[in-house]
């Protein structure tokens, strides 16, 4: 007598726990991702200047914990300002950076903020 095994049933896969999961994953990558825009800093080379003998030129040394304009130690906080009341020709100002081999980017990127507020101003960081 032959014997009939019929195959067996398979029964509906259930996308519940699939749907769960991305659900998560896409939770996930929302919250650990930024959505801040980060500002842009700019460089200029020191040899690029092509307007660099008409403007009025001024010299920061950039420190660990100190900032000199033209010599004198100043704030980082009230650098534009004094930067403004520098004597020009029409032209705007040319601040060459000189930062100390101790000095971070950080610092360094924070005078170049500051110097941004100043209109007509063109900032080369030396070497």
């Amino acid at each position: 007598m032959p014997v009939k095994l019929s195959p067996p049933k398979r029964g509906r896969m259930s996308m519940t726990s699939l749907i769960d999961v991305i659900f998560l994953l896409l939770l996930f990558f929302m919250l650990t991702s930024t959505f801040s825009k980060y500002g842009e800093v700019e460089l200029m080379a020191a040899g690029k200047a092509a307007t660099a003998e008409e403007r009025q030129k001024l010299f920061v040394t950039l420190g660990p914990d100190q900032v000199t304009l033209n010599g004198q130690p100043v704030d980082l906080s009230r650098i534009a300002d004094l930067v403004r009341s520098q004597p020009q020709d029409g032209q705007g100002h040319l601040v060459l950076i000189s930062p100390d081999d101790a000095a971070s980017s950080q610092r360094l990127v924070d005078l170049l903020a500051a110097l941004r507020q100043v209109e007509n101003l063109q900032t080369v960081v030396l070497g």
